[in-house]
């Protein structure tokens, strides 16, 4: 069995008094000494009630330090934490805990109804982090530290953001937030001086890793808000105290929306980078001319995430790219065929690596859908590679469409629309037609104070940068769109006409 460090416990000899995380809110903070003795304390508190060696341990709760004290307490017990979506109903959730099985859930005030419903629905012990968790620290003994992680076994399991359907939980293990940190370490040059944000939901990869948990690894210091909220984000960033930033692209688009944006000075943040779904050019012109230059990335909850990152020193020219697969990652583009395709032809994405998911708990079938038997994740985006090894998400293989017998990608007509001056944001489905097989139906957002243009309007703007059989012909607006919490729209939730 391969081991790793228990990357904690070291840090936490190397450099017990520097700051590891900081609340911004309330504004309690952890060195990496106090962070590692609250992290055995919990441990021993784990065990106590049975959670160890494999025993489901469930988190409900926003933003704040005490759910990675639970994740690294977890760590040493051998628990699998199963952080859960507090923007989801109880009738959503109760499935996902009656089949993890939790010993433990814990939870915030915000959160504590629903938590305690799930807890009584399992027969799992329920702990409140605002109400008895401090005095269950004080009274545990510290914990025996566990000196090595083993680099397979399963760390916690987060569950897929369910764009088409059913989410299903993906196994994370401590091998891929090991092989995590190192591709987004050495991706953004990351240093022990470095100081990041921490706002993106914690029951999704990138609220966990990115920037997180590679932060702390580096020894860095991580802040927290409960959530995401524009004010406190262009404050900080006005305040210069963050060097490292990762937003998805719904974020970037709330910050150049913010009153105070074109007033920013945004040179003072190191690296800028962005997943989760893909950056409409126009996001990265507005944060160009503020002196951002936005790396656009790719990965997903089944690579741990961090696959692509793009240069940010080319980011402005190749703009759409997510770049090249990092460090220990490989990817390969595949045709219907079973055969690579040629360079610049569009194919599957397919992944392989020490980065990639087991698989999918409890779901064999599932499993064997996406993992080939040789190890390479069938991921379903469709990809391109340009003559300079960078990579270009075109789509994802199910919303691909075939009008007129020619393949139309909607990412592309999406990113289109995207650059009119009153459309926002875009999300392009293909509908039945009696003469052409499929056509596009484009779904608009307006930008603020933008009034809704002809459709004919619209058709001719994308005649303009797109063949005509790409060209939309249905357009109806929405006042928003649903969405994961990474950003990306749910396009098989939104309301038909």
């Amino acid at each position: 069995m391969k081991y790793l460090t228990n990357l904690l416990a070291r840090r936490a000899e190397l450099t017990p008094n520097r700051p590891a995380m900081t609340e911004l809110v309330g504004g309690q903070g952890r060195t990496y000494g106090d962070l590692q003795e609250r992290v055995l304390r919990l441990a021993q508190v784990l065990k106590a009630h049975g959670a160890t060696d494999g025993a489901r341990v469930a988190i409900l709760c926003r933003n704040r330090i005490a759910f990675f004290e639970v994740l690294f307490a977890a760590a040493n017990t051998g628990a699998i934490v199963t952080p859960l979506n507090w923007r989801a109903p109880l009738p959503e959730l109760t499935p996902l805990v009656m089949s993890a099985a939790p010993v433990l859930i814990f939870c915030g005030a915000d959160d504590a109804s629903a938590a305690g419903a799930l807890a009584s629905s399992c027969g799992a012990k329920l702990i409140d982090f605002d109400d008895g968790y401090e005095a269950l620290l004080n009274q545990a003994t510290p914990f025996d530290a566990r000196r090595h992680w083993p680099f397979d076994d399963i760390w916690y399991l987060l569950y897929t953001s369910g764009t088409t359907g059913q989410p299903k939980a993906v196994i994370q293990t401590y091998g891929m937030a090991h092989v995590n940190a190192v591709n987004l370490g050495q991706a953004i040059d990351l240093q022990s001086s470095d100081v990041t944000l921490n706002f993106l939901p914690l029951f999704h990869t990138a609220g966990i890793n990115l920037h997180t948990l590679p932060t702390l690894f580096a020894g860095g210091h991580v802040l927290i808000l409960p959530g995401f909220e524009a004010d406190p984000v262009i404050e900080l960033l006005a305040e210069g105290r963050i060097s490292t930033f990762f937003g998805v692209p719904a974020v970037y688009q709330a910050l150049s929306l913010h009153p105070d944006f074109e007033k920013l000075a945004l040179n003072k943040v190191r690296h800028w980078g962005c997943g989760g779904a893909p950056l409409a050019d126009a996001l990265v012109h507005a944060f160009a001319r503020r002196g951002a230059k936005v790396a656009n990335g790719m990965g997903m909850t089944e690579t741990g995430p961090t696959v692509f990152l793009a240069d940010p020193e080319t980011a402005a020219q190749k703009i759409g790219s997510v770049g090249k697969p990092q460090i220990l990652c490989e990817a390969r583009l595949v045709g219907r065929n079973g055969l690579d395709v040629q360079p610049g032809e569009t194919g599957e994405l397919w992944l392989s690596g020490p980065g990639i998911t087991p698989g999918y708990w409890g779901n064999a079938e599932a499993t064997n859908a996406a993992i080939t038997p040789d190890g390479w994740l069938r991921t379903g985006d469709l990809a391109r590679q340009d003559e300079d090894g960078c990579f270009y998400i075109v789509g994802r293989l199910k919303e691909m469409f075939i009008s007129g017998a020619e393949n139309v990608y909607p990412a592309e007509v999406e990113n289109v629309l995207a650059l009119h001056p009153a459309v926002l944001e875009a999300a392009v489905i293909g509908v039945p037609d009696a003469r052409w097989g499929e056509v596009g139906h484009a779904f608009i957002l307006l930008g603020p104070d933008q009034s809704l243009p002809e459709t004919s309007d619209l058709q001719a703007w994308c005649r303009a940068h797109l063949a005509a059989f790409k060209v939309p012909k249905y357009v109806t607006v929405v006042d928003e769109f649903p969405r994961t919490a990474a950003g990306k729209i749910q396009k098989h939730l939104i309301q038909k006409p």
